[in-house]
């Protein structure tokens, strides 16, 4: 494996740059040589953001690392190795009516569990069963590695 490509879908994520940093470190472990940063057009500026980021941190350690951008998630997901879920449907808009409405309601909210946990499943599988099936066609072989919320529900379904 010297030549592993990994698609990052919801590049634009602050998340990110974490992932960016944890891949240098493990550099010799795993010998990332492409990274394509995949969003969504309404994330373009933030998706621009975390782009450069990425390149000025490979740059400052001296890796060799091809990172690119896209809205085309097809052409970021063929021939990929890895695919990197963590993404959030509806942004954060989304989010803050998820943890609000329950609390309305007297119940506790978040994204993870209850009745957002469960608006923000149901927001999300679509979009990531569409995902594994479009890696079907285009890296058949590769990894899957889920960080969208709700976690156990997505890897589930």
């Amino acid at each position: 494996m010297s030549d592993i490509k990994l698609a990052v879908i919801g590049g634009g994520s602050s998340y990110t740059p974490e992932l960016i940093s944890g891949i240098i470190d493990r550099i010799e472990l795993l010998p990332i040589r492409e990274i394509v940063l995949v969003d969504i057009p309404e994330g373009e500026e933030k998706l621009s953001i975390i782009h450069a980021l990425s390149e000025r941190m490979m740059k400052k350690r001296g890796i060799n690392c091809k990172i690119t951008k896209t809205f085309d998630r097809k052409s970021a997901l063929n021939g990929a190795s890895f695919v990197i879920n963590q993404f959030r449907v509806g942004g954060l808009k989304a989010r803050e009516l998820d943890e609000s409405i329950p609390l309305e309601l007297g119940i506790i909210g978040q994204e993870t569990t209850g009745p957002g946990g469960f608006a923000k499943a149901c927001r999300t599988i679509p979009v990531a069963l569409n995902i594994a099936g479009e890696m079907e066609s285009y890296c058949p072989n590769a990894w899957l590695i889920n960080f969208t919320n709700p976690a156990g529900m997505i890897t589930q379904a």
